[in-house]
């Protein structure tokens, strides 16, 4: 199966610096890098009234001699990540930043590698993220593993009709911890797509009740749309409005941050609300599964202006761990030959015999019938993206005739994989 002492090469850290523990009480240094690398209009005065969501116990840095932070970034524990037919834990990398002034020093690469080490160290086979500029990481072997669709659709769009969307109740109030946040939970919780990040800690979930001023481009304070059915909760959407008129007339716009719902007539229940509220022209909503039921019911969904988007990337650790722990759609026996310059342990010949239930990866001299990088592995980890579609890129190599399909199939997921936030 492997083990979490994950032979690996990382490179010294550039001359001149050093990594460090970047604790809470260095918030201020944190803010600085960040809005040197993410620029914002905040005010210093705005940003501090802000919660922050980092885990400072998994927060890292690096300084000058003299001690200036210059770069910084942490990661997320999800302890209980879904991937297909299973649950696993991944390291989340995120608020990786680098001061313009001291790019180009390979200051982002100690990061990474000092990410990897810690993730494996703390028993994270698999590490993912969101891509500020997808040209980034791939090389250093993430791969794009899931897509996400963005819908502008326009007010009162037809849907097919859904039997049993009458007995659910919509319900719209505005948006309060108190009362909304463990109904929140609990159904984002109930949600089993590979790929789906749960707020795991109050930190992050805390996120969905932040919602300051200046966030809101001149719409309003946050709502939620709460659908119900015999007294109990089925589903949800949190949204928002714009007031705007044209020469046509009232001309606003509805954001929708986005919706769990239980059953297919709960998702028409809430559609038919949010797309039927008044003075508005649009309803817009991002990062929605690639097969999302929506799609399905609009009955003119080119209308909606579909658009194609990256969601998370996917880099495999430790990979007879990582491999191992997720399913498959359908019975595979297959060696894989696999490259991997940052991990020589990854590197080789593996055997991955798995199905619906089970999976076991193992060192082999067999024969290769597929090889392929690391980096194409993650991509085709939860799901999302297909051997078969990676192969007529040239990114897989087929070695023996027949079994690219078939490994193809097992590797496949019936959900699309999507995040549920970006983080």
């Amino acid at each position: 199966m492997g083990s979490m002492s994950n032979e690996s090469h990382p490179r010294p850290v550039p001359a001149g610096y050093r990594l460090v523990d970047v604790p809470v009480e260095r918030k201020d240094d944190i803010d600085s890098v960040n809005t040197w690398a993410f620029p914002t209009s905040a005010t210093r005065e705005q940003r501090a009234s802000l919660k922050w969501p980092l885990d400072f116990s998994r927060t890292r840095g690096l300084e000058t001699e003299d001690g200036e932070l210059v770069a910084f970034h942490a990661s997320y524990e999800f302890a209980d990540h879904p991937v297909p037919g299973a649950r696993m834990p991944i390291s989340g990398l995120t608020w990786v930043g680098v001061h313009p002034s001291h790019r180009r020093r390979g200051l982002l690469r100690a990061m990474i590698d000092d990410h990897f080490s810690r993730s494996l160290a703390r028993g994270e086979s698999v590490s993912a993220l969101w891509a500020a500029e997808m040209e980034i990481y791939g090389r250093f072997g993430y791969g794009q593993a899931a897509q996400s669709v963005s819908l502008k659709i326009p007010r009162g769009a037809a849907m097919r009709p859904v039997a049993g969307s009458e007995d659910v109740r919509v319900r719209l109030e505005e948006l309060s911890d108190e009362k909304h946040r463990l109904v929140m939970r609990e159904l984002m919780a109930s949600v089993d797509r590979p790929g789906w990040s749960r707020r795991e800690t109050q930190a992050l979930e805390d996120g969905m009740f932040q919602d300051p001023e200046m966030w809101r481009e001149g719409f309003e304070n946050m709502r939620i749309a709460v659908a119900e059915r015999d007294g109990q909760v089925t589903g949800f959407a949190r949204f928002r409005r714009k007031l705007d008129w044209n020469a046509e007339g009232p001309a606003g716009r509805v954001q929708v941050f986005h919706y769990v719902a239980k059953d297919p007539a709960t998702t028409h229940a809430l559609w038919s609300v949010l797309l039927d509220l008044d003075l508005m022209a649009s309803v817009e909503i991002d990062q929605v599964p690639v097969d999302d039921p929506l799609l399905a019911l609009l009955v003119n969904w080119p209308a909606a202006q579909p658009r194609l988007s990256e969601n998370l990337w996917i880099r495999i650790l430790d990979l007879p761990v990582a491999l191992a722990s997720r399913r498959y759609a359908a019975p595979v026996d297959v060696v894989l030959e696999v490259s991997d310059e940052r991990f020589g342990s990854n590197a080789g010949r593996w055997r991955l015999v798995g199905g619906p239930e089970s999976a076991e990866v193992t060192r082999t001299e067999d024969a290769p019938q597929l090889a392929l990088d690391v980096r194409e592995l993650g991509a085709v980890f939860l799901g999302g993206t297909s051997l078969a579609q990676l192969a007529g890129a040239g990114l897989v190599r087929e070695l023996e005739p027949g079994t690219l399909f078939p490994a193809s199939a097992a590797f496949g997921w019936p959900l699309s994989p999507t995040a549920s936030f970006v983080w």
